[in-house]
């Protein structure tokens, strides 16, 4: 096991970054493209699933990890989810030469921050990066693209109150949420990225005028308590 180090200065700890991969040459350069993203990282290589969980195990604050979805040992889906269900804190982003959407869907579904194509622009993974190291999720764009793409073609219902407004599966979401899922939950419950469900809700805000949570429970209420009083 590898790993390289450098001041950040400040009294700062260098973040600890883990790259897995079975292929020496594509971690060499994911670790240049992570030295750009986060001067002063320390790097940490793995080249099978059981050094990522020795990895783990032998190190403390680990701040991300980028994993390749074919190294050995390792089942993608189960992997990401041991990895996320042992060490929630860590967030993963997938570097895999797969860009299926069915693939990248699952990845999310199991837990992974972020799916970076090897095929990517190092502009693109640098962004991903700095991304997931923020808190966000990273999705590439050709499942986001799709992902509207379906979400526009989701036919209105004819019916009244709240479902007058919503698509089926907006309802199906809303409903979710009064119930009090987090969007990790609903994503599970549907089998839907956490992305998907965002622009779901964020799309239920704005056909509810509201902007949050609690508004849209309430105006979910509002307009069934005055459709049923219409009738």
């Amino acid at each position: 096991m590898l790993s390289s180090n450098s001041s950040q200065g400040d009294n700062q700890p260098p973040l600890r970054i883990v790259i897995a991969d079975d292929h020496a040459l594509v971690r060499g350069g994911i670790a240049l493209l992570v030295e750009m993203a986060s001067p002063g990282v320390e790097v940490l290589h793995a080249n099978s699933f059981d050094q990522v969980l020795s990895t783990f195990s032998e190190n403390d604050s680990i701040d991300l990890m980028l994993l390749d979805l074919k190294m050995p040992g390792m089942d993608p889906d189960s992997g990401i989810r041991t990895i996320c269900r042992t060490w929630p804190e860590v967030p993963i982003i997938i570097v895999s030469v797969t860009e299926d959407v069915q693939t990248i869907r699952k990845a999310l579904a199991a837990g992974a921050m972020g799916y970076v194509p090897k095929t990517s622009s190092p502009d693109v993974t640098i962004s991903a990066l700095k991304l997931v190291l923020a808190g966000g999720i990273y999705v590439p764009p050709h499942v986001l693209k799709q992902d509207i793409s379906q979400l526009s073609n989701e036919p209105q219902l004819e019916e009244s109150g709240t479902k007058s407004l919503l698509t089926r599966r907006q309802m199906e979401v809303l409903d979710l949420i009064v119930s009090g899922k987090s969007n990790k939950a609903i994503a599970d419950e549907i089998g839907l990225t956490t992305s998907t469900v965002k622009m779901h809700v964020s799309g239920i805000f704005k056909k509810l005028g509201v902007g949050s949570r609690t508004e849209a429970i309430a105006k979910h209420a509002e307009l069934n308590k005055n459709y049923a009083t219409e009738k």
